[in-house]
């Protein structure tokens, strides 16, 4: 168990995990305010329109290494609203209605 305080605790909008081999998993991230409850972010399908800091790599793969958004606890409401656009694109669609 890591013996690095937390200045925030865990919570339903917030969660760390500093046993985990790679916290923080990005550079230049504050331990302090750092928050692993959206670990894979959940905005990644939505390529470019996620909002957040990306890039593409030469091989068309996004690469989100640069990008704290999920990361952030104060972005926690940003994050559901974007997790609800996700669940609208992948709805399917109404069937048809049948004629009588």
């Amino acid at each position: 168990m890591s013996d690095h305080p937390c200045t925030i605790p865990n919570s339903s909008r917030f969660f760390q995990n500093r046993d985990c081999a790679y916290f923080p998993c990005h550079k230049g991230a504050d331990p302090a305010t750092f928050s692993c409850l959206f670990c894979y972010c959940p905005l990644y399908a939505l390529g470019e329109h996620c909002g957040g800091n990306y890039r593409y790599t030469a091989g068309g793969i996004k690469s989100c290494e640069a990008c704290l958004v999920p990361h952030r606890p104060d972005n926690y409401d940003r994050i559901l609203d974007g997790s609800r656009l996700v669940c609208e694109l992948v709805r399917r669609p109404p069937a048809p209605e049948a004629e009588s």
